[in-house]
């Protein structure tokens, strides 16, 4: 059982202390743990070059051709992040909020994903099997909610395409100082909570599987985002009075 914390803020700041509190929590009952710091990496932004995307066509029509992967893999790290990324049951996202989004390191990551989108590999053979890996989410930012709010559903959003199966998510508020966090016992006691939630989520049954964060967090009852709008037309016709941005099911309010 191993759980990886990804923090996208600077060394030693709220959102890598909220992680190594949700990671001890989770070496205490049992998991190998490890963090890692996307500021120790060198990641290049996608360039929209669309040759995954290419890649993929061709792959389907041809399945005797080879899947090359990502055209950056070989100039950045992008690789061996997601790499180890594929020896966890459990990750933990700690990403800082400067205005309402994830910061830019982060979407420099996951904005890389789709490349290693994990149904297309397990369709061709590059990996044989599915992790069926949980994640956990904490945004932070110095504010409340209201200067936060595309944070977690952003983040949670980025998780589909690695099939990342979100259990948990919190946001830690008004900690706008490096280590402001220290100062508020009760979300250092929910990182823990978090760390413990992961551990329970990978002991558990995929099929039994269930959201483990608070059951009043957010608006949609599937993944609980709070980001629920008027919907119109997809592409296939289906339309929903209303929709969740995040994981698309719809209905009535």
């Amino acid at each position: 059982m191993k759980v990886m914390a990804i923090c996208a803020g600077r060394r030693n700041g709220n959102g890598e202390i909220l992680a190594k509190e949700a990671l001890c929590a989770a070496q205490e009952l049992g998991a190998e743990v490890e963090l890692l710091n996307l500021f120790d990496y060198n990641i290049l932004p996608c360039t929209g070059c669309e040759d995954c995307t290419m890649q993929m066509g061709e792959v389907a029509m041809d399945p005797t051709k080879k899947y090359r992967g990502c055209i950056l893999k070989d100039k950045d790290d992008v690789d061996r992040i997601i790499a180890e990324m594929r020896t966890c049951e459990g990750i933990i996202f700690a990403v800082p909020t400067y205005d309402l989004m994830p910061s830019s390191l982060y979407t420099r990551l996951c904005q890389r994903f789709l490349a290693y989108e994990l149904s297309f590999l397990l369709e061709i053979g590059v990996i044989d099997h599915n992790p069926h890996t949980v994640a956990g989410l904490i945004s932070v930012g110095g504010s409340m909610h209201d200067w936060q709010t595309l944070a977690l559903e952003s983040l949670q959003a980025s998780m589909f395409t690695m099939s990342l199966s979100v259990v948990d998510r919190f946001m830690s508020q008004r900690v706008g100082r490096p280590g402001n966090v220290l100062l508020h016992q009760d979300q250092l006691d929910r990182a823990r909570k978090m760390g413990e939630n992961i551990v329970k989520a990978i002991q558990t049954p995929v099929e039994e599987r269930t959201w483990l964060g608070d059951p009043n967090d957010g608006v949609c009852p599937v993944c609980y985002s709070s980001l629920v709008y008027p919907g119109d037309a997809h592409w296939d016709g289906i339309e929903f009075p209303y929709e969740c941005a995040v994981c698309g099911c719809g209905g009535t309010l």
